[in-house]
């Protein structure tokens, strides 16, 4: 393939959206791309959702189907709700990322690979009896085999690198001819890699070749032909930012210790994919966040515990094999009734299973996963910038009712990002501990109760006349002594309940997005599925079709309306990356014929798959739909 000269400007065509797969080794580079992509393309002013795939070995052979590493990301000018199903483009820098990607590419869609790499060894080595760039097996596709490394390497050539280290830049040139095929602007990234690599001149400089060489290229070669665009999107007033989920949601506990007037202290042992909100939180010591890498989970939740105690905005992070370990700190919290964040980033299991991969498997262990009867609310966010917003309201229960809350993420949120309006935060509501204070005429009871959230007192140790018994030991009503005595356990078993009950007080009623009142079917979900089946009911709707959609935040205690909602719908339908937790659930509960839709892929749903699931309800259930 040459790079002749082009004798004029090329066409540039216009798309609505468009959506981009970077696959390649673990070691090529692919997230960095995809990232940079990302900002550039925020920066652009277009919408977009991203999802980033990892392979869950820390690095996999060279070249191998399971070090595969790729990074997806949907952009629009209108407002999109997933990464997108699809993709209208895949750049493989390898034969493994194509075979593990090719099936996934749009009909007619754009195919560049890295024909350097394409030897008889490396397509022996995952299975390829014959090169697919000559046999005519991609023939449905438009076909850029490029000599990527070659280009990358000539194009780097005079800061004297050697050929292994020019090589590695080869993931610049593939970013740089992307963003000339859609009008995306380098000089962020060309910033970026300035001060990145701002310690070495030679790498800095042969990476910055590299992205202008792949943009230049993309100007002057025929073989593309037309360029695209795609306009920004239109989208309310205010400053925007690209963040991912684990982001969003250090920076939500970070404004809840503002808001509250209290430090925040994280305790946390690593566990993929909650990691990074340690890592983001350590940043903040400016906030009064304190982070501690604990030796393992218990030791996390255990001194997160004790911080609480203390005074502080207690806060643990981890997975779900992590929450089984915390189990009984969690289920001590809920004995001492003092503030607790669990934060549980959730991924493909049981045990070790999916660590890379998302899931929403763990609601019934955040529900019930506890010795004893040990009720705590539990919240959950549904976008990767709502992380922020969760975070705060977590927060604000954990506060204000003294309790462990356990905030649910997954890992297509932690790591997906999307655009998120920077919030006014003088409008952001205050969180008040009221602390309780000595009143010398009176004898302090650690166990009395506040009339309407039933929450006891907060009375860190060190002020006198407050002090009192902790433990795990049953608590005496009021005075917080150890007792045994059966009424008064079964008494303190109903107080803790009620009080996890009387959350739903002060949190909106459920609302239910149906445009004209007249549908016969409601889709209900939770968490990450609340972008797929908002396209799936746009598609839905779009074939003419009536369908309602509600989405839950909290999912213990439930919004106080909900079963008014489920019995208002002639079918109730409940799509969960699980097999069926939120439909057990809501059948117990309200006694409700609620049907599932369930996948455990380790990937999210796709709008597609969900729009044609609920167009065949439709029909289904109104077979008299088109003259309704």
């Amino acid at each position: 393939m040459t790079a002749e000269e082009s004798t004029g400007p090329k066409p540039v065509e216009e798309r609505t959206r468009v959506v981009i797969r970077f696959a390649g080794d673990s070691g090529d580079g692919m997230q960095l791309t995809g990232d940079r992509f990302t900002q550039d393309t925020a920066d652009f002013g277009n919408d977009l959702s991203t999802l980033p795939n990892f392979p869950a070995e820390i690095r996999a052979p060279a070249g191998t189907l399971p070090g595969v590493s790729s990074f997806q990301i949907h952009f629009a000018d209108y407002d999109i709700l997933t990464p997108g199903d699809r993709p209208d483009v895949l750049i493989a820098m390898n034969p493994a990322a194509l075979k593990a990607n090719i099936a996934d590419l749009q009909p007619g869609g754009t195919a560049i690979v890295d024909a350097h790499e394409f030897t008889d060894r490396n397509l022996k080595r995952v299975g390829y009896a014959g090169n697919p760039l000559e046999d005519g097996s991609l023939n449905a596709y438009q076909l850029h085999a490029i000599d990527l490394t070659g280009l990358t390497v000539g194009s780097v050539a005079e800061f004297g690198l050697s050929r292994k280290d020019a090589s590695r830049a080869k993931n610049m040139f593939a970013l740089g001819l992307v963003s000339w095929m859609f009008g995306r602007p380098i000089e962020g990234s060309t910033t970026f890699l300035e001060r990145k690599f701002a310690a070495d001149p030679d790498i800095r400089d042969a990476n910055i070749a590299a992205l202008r060489t792949g943009f230049h290229f993309g100007e002057t070669t025929e073989s593309f032909a037309v360029s695209y665009v795609v306009k920004p999107a239109v989208i309310p007033a205010g400053r925007y930012r690209n963040i991912s989920g684990n982001t969003a949601l250090s920076y939500g506990l970070v404004a809840a210790g503002q808001l509250s007037g209290l430090p925040v202290f994280l305790g946390a042992y690593p566990i993929t994919p909650a990691s990074d909100i340690l890592h983001e939180l350590s940043r903040h010591k400016a906030f009064d966040v304190t982070t501690f890498q604990a030796e393992d989970e218990i030791a996390g939740v255990g001194a997160a515990l004790g911080a609480s105690y203390g005074g502080a905005l207690g806060v643990t992070t981890t997975s779900g094999p992590g929450l089984a370990l915390k189990g009984e700190t969690i289920g001590l919290a809920v004995m001492l009734e003092i503030p607790l964040i669990v934060v549980d980033v959730q991924r493909g299991g049981p045990s070790t299973g999916l660590p890379t991969k998302t899931e929403q498997s763990d609601l019934l262990q955040a529900m019930n996963g506890r010795n004893g009867e040990a009720p705590v609310p539990v919240v959950a966010a549904q976008s990767p910038a709502d992380c922020f917003d969760a975070a705060i309201e977590a927060a604000r229960i954990a506060v204000t009712y003294r309790t462990p809350v356990i905030l649910l993420s997954d890992g297509y949120l932690a790591n997906g990002s999307e655009p998120w309006k920077l919030p006014d935060v003088s409008a952001l509501p205050r969180i008040e501990p009221a602390f309780a204070s000595h009143d010398p005429d009176s004898v302090f009871l650690p166990y009395s109760r506040d009339p309407h959230t039933l929450a006891r007192p907060w009375a860190p140790p060190g002020v006198a006349g407050l002090e009192h018994r902790i433990g795990g030991l049953e608590k005496a009503d009021g005075t917080g002594d150890i007792s045994y005595d059966p009424a008064n356990h079964d008494l303190m078993v109903r107080t803790r309940q009620a009080k996890v009950d009387a959350v739903a007080d002060s949190i909106p009623d459920l609302v239910v997005d149906d445009p004209d009142g007249r549908a016969k079917i409601l889709v209900i979900g939770w968490g990450s599925t609340y972008g797929p089946i908002g396209a799936g009911c746009r598609r839905a709707r779009v074939a003419g079709h009536r369908i309602a959609q509600a989405h839950l935040r909290h999912l213990n205690p439930f919004p106080s309306n909900l079963g008014q909602v489920l019995r208002s719908y002639d079918r109730v339908i409940v799509p969960e990356m699980n097999l069926g937790q939120l439909r057990g659930l809501l059948r117990a509960k309200y006694l409700v014929d609620a049907e599932g839709y369930n996948a455990v892929r380790g990937m999210p749903f796709g709008a597609a798959e969900l729009g044609a699931h609920f167009i065949e309800l439709c029909i289904k259930t109104d077979p008299d739909w088109e003259t309704s």
